[in-house]
């Protein structure tokens, strides 16, 4: 008995710094301290040094290899002490703790290999730094002494490694463990919220980041992680082929016509980063966003020697930027008309965008040069330049009615006299032969001579508008210099200058107007003239600047369900001669989105458990207004009506004024996967300024100033974009109007 107690009362001890690998158990006693120890099973000799059979050598035999194991001999213990938590805050904690971890009990018999099992599980339970086991004889049999060295109290824990740029809460680390400040640290618990901590960095998109530890635990209880987040050495730009390849068929690497810079700065992650997989798709967005890529692959490569350190390879395919299009179409200003365009949205490689465009119509035409560079290279706020030269000529609807007849050109060169079609007669005011015997070059002038005498000469053509000039403009969000930050605010600065001049369809200038149904009533007087043109001149040249700014929180660009627009813009034009006016134009409008599920009819909307909801739906509303103050010229007031406005009246038939106000609710769903359909009510008003347009041809064409229609329509998207085919009522008088237009209303 004595000499299997004195086997068994050897001192089994573990003990392991906090978090790092555990030195294997130690055996030793004073009484076998000159004794070699008893190797374990996981100190085996390796094979090299086992002795190699040969043929010289006996081989054992089958006696010698099932020769049975002697067992190891048992001890009873009779009881359990658990020694080095005298005192300690959380004494009856961790006495439980030791005492669960163990599978020996007082009264039962153990051996040498179970006490070892038990000592591994004390420590395992993550409460102790130093765990020994010492049997002792004792007056009732074999004590067992269990020593151990708790964890300190958990009093703060710190993270090493973590970058500068990483946005990480101030009350993360607090929250994640507040429950264990101010107890014994257990590392089982600690692994638990290190892993939470690792949840956290997933989540945020810090997809290569590594939490582990602890490094150190100080005696005051600060517990330190070692962080490794991954950072970012560089960005690559590789070109690829539309097959996905890097390199043409000769071994040669791929060539793309854009420059490096354009895709590079559209990356917010830079060298030095820590890599979030977050920030970069939306890098990806961007990049897709600029309509040059037809696909970008992205590829993470680590760099050689430093762990945790990757280059981003973007591959990039681009998109053929050159394009040539036409078409034909209709509109009410150019009549049936004929479109070429010619464009490269990525000239020279640098994302400018250069466009041609030329329109042939039945009443007009129109030529322009744009340009736009939607990035000023090296502008932190991302400014936006564009530039637009133009040649127009147009039939303007302000002059036009549906159905209460036009305003038409006045000749001042004639003949002498003609007859009218009443017994009135109607002399030209430049010729000498007139009864006054004298030209008086206007018409103010005539009618102060002689207010009997209609001073007017009918030349019986459209009013058609030539307008030569072209424009600039800035475009700044207001990102705070941060050109990635989403920025809902935009502000634009713009000039512009053009040349209008009032013609008929000969191109003889027109500077007079009169209305048609006057005339063939035989009721024509001075009166019914107006100037078509600012101080009756020949031609009006318009100088101004612009300032506007938007606000955009909008969910989709193209059709949203949620958010808003604002829109907030003046002009205020300049004199630069006598036939230049001064006036300032006002226009704001607001836009709103409120996402419903009413009408059920696309598969979309009804989906299955588990399937993601497809409803575009929404009620939208939309509230547009202006005015214009100073010497307003005839063709620049506000129209009302027409397929962008109150939609149950043709393009300016419901009002021409100098201020204006609209307002549109619009109830928008899904019918199919390309089909849409729509219920809206227009209204609009000129708040009673018709007459305060010179001339008055609002007026004069008895149009109302005032309605509002109701109608509905589909919308079918297409690969150029939605198009939409209307109804829509003239208030309730059962006249309706049928529209065919580009894109949604707003």
């Amino acid at each position: 008995m004595a000499a299997t107690r004195n086997a068994l009362s050897r001192v089994l001890r573990l003990r392991g710094s906090l978090g790092l690998a555990c030195a294997l158990p130690l055996i030793a006693t004073p009484a076998l301290a000159q004794e070699q120890p008893v190797p374990e099973a996981a100190e085996t000799p390796p094979a090299e040094a086992a002795p190699q059979p040969s043929e010289a050598a006996p081989q054992p035999t089958e006696e010698l290899i099932t020769a049975p194991v002697q067992a190891e001999p048992k001890v009873l213990i009779s009881e359990v002490v658990v020694q080095g938590i005298e005192g300690h805050p959380e004494q009856e904690r961790l006495e439980i703790a030791v005492y669960d971890a163990m599978a020996t009990r007082p009264g039962t018999e153990v051996t040498r290999s179970e006490l070892q099992n038990d000592l591994s599980a004390i420590y395992a339970s993550g409460w102790f730094s130093d765990v020994r086991i010492q049997p002792v004889d004792g007056p009732l049999g074999v004590q067992l002494v269990v020593t151990v060295v708790p964890n300190p109290v958990l009093t703060e824990v710190e993270l090493e490694g973590v970058g500068a740029k990483t946005d990480m809460p101030s009350n993360l680390i607090p929250d994640i463990f507040a429950a264990d400040y101010g107890k014994t640290l257990n590392l089982n618990t600690l692994q638990a919220r290190i892993a939470e901590l690792q949840k956290w960095y997933a989540d945020q998109g810090y997809s290569l980041a590594r939490v582990s530890g602890p490094t150190r635990v100080s005696p005051e209880g600060v517990v330190q992680l070692l962080v490794r987040e991954g950072t970012v050495a560089g960005v690559e730009v590789q070109f690829l082929n539309k097959e996905g390849e890097s390199t043409n068929d000769k071994g040669q690497p791929i060539r793309g016509k854009t420059k490096t810079w354009v895709v590079t700065r559209e990356v917010s992650i830079k060298p030095g980063d820590t890599f979030n997989r977050r920030q970069l798709e939306e890098d990806i967005k961007r990049l897709y966003a600029t309509g040059l890529f037809g696909d970008v692959k992205v590829t993470l490569r680590p760099v050689a020697g430093t762990p945790g350190e990757v280059t981003i390879v973007l591959g990039i395919v681009e998109q053929s930027s050159g394009s040539l299009s036409g078409g034909l179409g209709y509109s009410q200003s150019q009549g049936v008309f004929g479109q070429i365009q010619l464009q490269d949205s990525n000239l020279l490689g640098r994302a400018w965008d250069l466009a041609v465009n030329f329109t042939y119509g039945q009443f007009g035409g129109l030529g322009d040069i744009s340009f736009t560079d939607p990035w000023i290279k090296g502008d932190k706020f991302r400014t936006a330049f564009r530039a637009r030269v133009f040649f127009s000529r147009e039939v303007p609807q302000i002059f036009q009615s549906q159905d209460n007849g036009t305003i038409n050109t006045v000749s001042d060169v004639s003949n002498d006299f003609f007859k009218a079609p009443s017994s009135a007669t109607a002399y030209d005011i430049n010729s000498k032969k007139n009864p006054t015997g004298k030209s008086f070059g206007s018409i103010e002038k005539a009618q102060k001579a002689d207010p009997s005498l209609n001073w007017f000469d009918l030349n019986n053509n459209s009013i058609a508008l030539q307008r030569v000039g072209g424009n600039i403009s800035f475009v700044r969000p207001l990102n705070g210099g941060n050109p990635f930050k989403r920025a809902p605010w935009s502000v634009v600065l713009g000039f512009s200058g053009q040349e209008v001049t009032p013609m008929n369809f000969g191109g003889e200038s027109m500077p007079y107007g009169m209305n048609t149904n006057a005339y063939r009533k035989g009721k024509t007087q001075v009166k019914d003239v107006i100037c078509i043109a600012y101080n009756c001149a020949e031609n009006n040249q318009l100088v101004g600047v612009r300032l506007a700014a938007t606000m955009n929180n909008l969910n989709d660009p193209r059709n949203p369900t949620s958010g808003n627009f604002l829109s907030l813009g003046t002009e205020q034009f300049v004199s630069v001669g006598p036939d230049s006016p001064t006036f300032n134009r006002l226009r704001a409008s607001y836009t709103h989105y409120i996402p419903v599920n009413w009408l059920k009819i696309y598969k979309g909307c009804r989906p299955k458990p588990g399937q993601k909801e497809d409803c575009k739906q929404a009620l939208a509303f939309q509230v547009t207004a202006g005015t214009n103050i100073g010497n307003l010229p005839p063709y620049e007031a506000f129209c009302l009506g027409g397929s962008n406005s109150v939609r149950g009246y043709y393009d300016c038939d419901l009002g021409v004024g100098k201020s204006f106000g609209e307002a549109t609710i619009e109830y928008r769903f899904p019918i199919f996967s390309i089909i849409s359909g729509e219920v809206f009510v227009d209204g609009g008003t000129s708040f009673g300024s018709q007459a305060n347009v010179p001339g008055n041809p609002g007026g004069l064409l008895l149009k109302p100033g005032d309605g509002f229609s109701v109608g509905t329509g589909l919308i079918v998207t297409t690969p150029v974009g939605p198009l939409r085919l209307e109804v829509a009522s003239q208030d309730f008088t059962g006249q309706w109007r049928f529209n065919l237009g580009v894109g949604w209303k707003f």
